[in-house]
């Protein structure tokens, strides 16, 4: 049994016995910046990529199986990093998170993306390693989310590289064009320390999910791969493995390839020399983060088999629970831009007075069921289950439900009322949780993960977990729902309200979707 059983363990006790260090507090001052640095490093403008129509939300989220046929160039690829990652508006409205105060300030602005990230801090860095198939000279390039520019670290093709860190069995085609994930933990772990791991994992699955999404709405395919020589793309790209864990790395099915492009690139090691260069003066390090980090790269190489997740996936639903039909989802036909842009978290809104619709209720829940499956080198395993706690939803009575996605039904685990209970386990007061309409609460059988495929799987984990909450986010608003993911809950307390001591399921994070009030108070700037 390896550490990350025993980090999992802490993350689900955290609210009743602290993680250390339990008296951290942040240093603001002397915080990281929100993306990499790195100066004298040329680059070029990512062009206009115009969103196509009929690539809708729904075809994004449920595509028809043979449609994922099209090619990657270079307009699409700008499309999909701007709308994901790139900053798309500045937000200021009066809400009840505890940053509304430096909002005004231009240097704390709030700036809008498509992909969610716990605590606002986008610590995901998109390197994007290109072979002559490209129409820019082949290299690793970074991708600069302020200016929606690629800045170039090295020069040469070095694809070769990255298809051999990747090795046998590994997802996607075969190309000379792929997208490198990493994470600058001191990015996030200055606001979150020893509990940073666990967020910045969930960051990578909205990250992903959200290309997924975009990518199969045009007839495109983003399949990324979790498992490869990690220390060996971390020496490619010129980072500490310490300080920067290699998460994804996604190939390109490319427009206009050559014949034999795909097998080009060096495969002599060579390295990045330009380094990121740190704001913070004082870069502080965590040992859970540290052990973590060193626990989920060890056995990196180690592609479990297709079929190694099935012991863990999800429970099928006991059919012997009281069934509530619920009517057809509200179709999702907003196009996957529009519903990314209209994505924000609801932050104190909600307002219970107008109840959400038992087909908005449908939507999200249908999508939370869709971003269970990360695809990849991870297998078609359904991983996690959606629990809902409904208070204010149009014909389905309160109380606790498992979402039943054959039947597309829920199925009564309690009845009642749910809001004393939610609010009482919710830390933080920047949300209501009674006037939500309903609380969704994925669950994953962590445990069970880690045993099928070792503690690499708790980056898996995290990341299922991080596609759900992006797409029931974006479901959400393509609906006209407000929406809030939160972290902050007493997980335990969530495990014997469901009864779920017995299943192993562990719940990692809830959603709140509902009306919110009508006329806020609001600023918003478009800058894409």
């Amino acid at each position: 049994m390896g550490y990350a059983h025993e980090y999992a363990a802490a993350i689900m006790h955290r609210g009743r016995v602290p993680m250390d260090p339990a008296d951290y507090v942040p240093n603001w001052q002397d915080g990281p910046r929100k993306a990499k640095y790195h100066p004298g490093a040329d680059g070029f403008p990512l062009p206009d990529a115009p969103y196509p129509p009929g690539a809708t939300l729904g075809r994004g989220l449920f595509p028809e199986i043979g449609s994922a046929h099209g090619e990657f160039d270079l307009t699409s690829l700008s499309g999909m990093l701007r709308d994901s990652y790139g900053l798309t508006g500045r937000r200021l409205g009066v809400q009840a998170n505890t940053d509304l105060n430096a909002l005004p300030f231009y240097p704390l602005a709030n700036w809008s993306r498509g992909s969610a990230s716990g605590g606002g801090l986008y610590p995901v860095s998109i390197h994007w390693v290109s072979g002559p198939s490209a129409p820019v000279p082949p290299g690793v390039h970074y991708y600069s989310t302020r200016h929606h520019t690629m800045r170039r670290l090295l020069t040469g093709d070095v694809s070769g590289q990255v298809r051999e860190a990747l090795g046998d069995g590994a997802p996607g085609p075969e190309t000379d064009q792929y997208l490198v994930l990493g994470i600058k933990y001191w990015q996030n772990s200055f606001k979150y320390n020893s509990f940073s791991f666990h967020a910045v994992s969930m960051d990578l699955g909205a990250c992903v999910q959200t290309w997924r999404m975009w990518a199969a709405a045009r007839g495109l395919a983003v399949e990324p791969a979790l498992w490869f020589d990690e220390e060996r793309l971390a020496a490619l790209l010129g980072v500490d493995p310490a300080q920067e864990g290699i998460f994804a790395v996604v190939p390109l099915k490319w427009a206009d390839r050559q014949a034999g492009s795909g097998r080009g690139g060096a495969i002599a090691d060579v390295s990045v020399r330009r380094a990121d260069v740190e704001r913070s003066r004082t870069v502080l390090t965590f040992d859970a983060l540290l052990r973590m980090q060193a626990a989920t790269s060890a056995d990196a190489t180690a592609r479990p088999a297709p079929d190694a997740l099935g012991p863990a996936a999800a429970h099928p639903v006991d059919p012997e629970l009281p069934e509530v039909v619920l009517p057809a989802a509200r179709p999702l036909d907003t196009d996957v831009r529009t519903a990314l842009r209209a994505r924000r978290s609801s932050f104190g809104r909600f307002d219970a007075q107008k109840p959400v619709t038992a087909e908005q209720l449908a939507a999200c829940l249908a999508a939370a069921s869709a971003g269970s499956r990360l695809g990849g080198d991870t297998g078609d395993a359904r991983l996690a289950r959606t629990y809902a706690f409904v208070s204010h939803v149009e014909g389905v009575d309160p109380g606790a439900y498992v979402y039943d996605p054959g039947r597309r039904s829920l199925r009564r685990v309690k009845e009642g009322r749910p809001g004393e209970f939610l609010q009482r386990n919710y830390f933080l007061a920047n949300y209501n949780l009674e006037q939500a309409g309903a609380v969704l609460v994925p669950t994953v059988r962590t445990t069970a993960v880690l045993d099928a495929v070792g503690d690499r799987g708790y980056r898996l984990v995290n990341a299922t977990i991080g596609a759900v909450a992006q797409s029931v986010y974006t479901a959400a608003a393509a609906v006209e729902l407000g929406c809030g993911v939160a972290l902050g809950f007493d997980n335990i307390s969530y495990i014997e309200e469901l009864g779920l001591e017995g299943t192993g399921e562990a719940p990692l994070l809830i959603m709140m979707i509902g009306n919110e009030r009508p006329a806020p108070a609001d600023f918003r700037y478009e800058i894409a």
